[in-house]
């Protein structure tokens, strides 16, 4: 990730904190070419990341400019994959983290976050709920609160999503990108990304239509893009097996809603029985260990299609955003 310093917050002499995130692979879904009539489908695999989960990317971005500012202990809720991250980056910059995770997160999740050596505090109700109590703790400890969006780095760190797809596509955009979205870090990284890019002269004009997925147990984007809305509000009672979409109240919630029509994209809820099917079936047929979230990608590329919003014969991205094995 780091090999785009250039693009990234860290001055001349400083040293990422880093366990080798970024430059995942960009997989050609030949099948799905044929099998949907599409030009090119890529499926971006960020389960390779060093903590099984495109969070390291943000996270090591975060970590490295808050101990460089002398922060020696962080605070972050998770529904999962950002409390690995967390945990991970901030024993190797030899700080302290304190996790807050739904009661109910899958246990393998919980185990990664306790073998990294951080302090895990396990909550009834969903991430939201965990987010007040991080706050809190920051507020009484001092601890640097990490969560997303309250800071500015983890974005930048996701940024890197699109400087690297870009790259690997030889210096260009696909037509559209589907992204599986719950705090929205990622889906605006990229847009983000795109953006500076095109204003360097790196890329073309043409602009790539951002969709995001979500499931239908906890769509506030969704819901409130369909409604012509500029906000999201709270989903009430948010249940899907896709844990990092769980997010009733994304705090990116607008700039979401403002990257999906600035780009031209959409949303689409998908049933967690269908995100399901497709998780398993990129790991069946395609050898992707993807997670519940990577399924969603499948599952909305295959609605939109249905819709008309994807056209035949287009080039489409999607995003794998963690390992299966971390929901086992």
């Amino acid at each position: 990730m780091w090999r785009y310093r250039g693009w990234l917050p860290i001055l001349e002499g400083e040293e990422p904190v880093s366990l080798g995130e970024g430059m995942t692979p960009l997989l050609r879904a030949a099948a799905l070419e044929r099998e949907l009539g599409l030009g090119r489908v890529w499926i971006k695999d960020e389960s390779k990341n060093p903590t099984g989960s495109f969070k390291a990317r943000g996270l090591s971005a975060a970590v490295t400019r808050a101990t460089a500012a002398g922060v020696t202990r962080f605070t972050i809720p998770t529904a999962g994959n950002a409390g690995v991250a967390l945990s991970a980056y901030a024993r190797r910059a030899g700080a302290a983290a304190r996790v807050y995770a739904p009661a109910d997160t899958p246990p393998t999740i919980l185990k990664q976050i306790r073998a990294y050596g951080a302090e895990l505090i396990l909550l009834n109700g969903h991430i939201g709920d965990c987010g007040r109590a991080s706050r809190e703790y920051a507020a009484e400890s001092g601890a640097f609160d990490v969560s997303t969006l309250r800071e500015p780095y983890r974005i930048e760190g996701k940024k890197t999503l699109g400087l690297e797809l870009a790259e690997q596509l030889g210096w260009r955009v696909p037509d559209a990108v589907i992204y599986p979205a719950g705090g929205g870090t990622g889906l605006i990284g990229i847009w983000k990304a795109f953006k500076e890019l095109r204003r360097a002269g790196w890329i073309g004009e043409n602009t790539t239509r951002l969709f995001a997925v979500q499931s239908s147990g906890c769509a506030p984007v969704v819901k409130a893009f369909e409604a012509g809305a500029d906000r999201t509000e709270e989903w009430k009672d948010p249940v899907t097996v896709a844990w990092g979409l769980r997010v009733p109240a994304p705090l990116g919630g607008k700039l979401m809603l403002q990257a999906l029509r600035d780009t031209g994209g959409g949303v689409v809820a998908v049933s967690d029985e269908s995100l399901c099917s497709a998780q398993a079936e990129l790991c069946s047929e395609l050898g992707i260990d993807a997670s519940p979230e990577g399924g969603a990608t499948l599952a909305g590329l295959r609605e939109l299609l249905r819709r008309g919003q994807i056209k035949r014969g287009e080039e489409v991205v999607l995003f794998n955003t963690g390992a299966g094995w971390l929901y086992r």
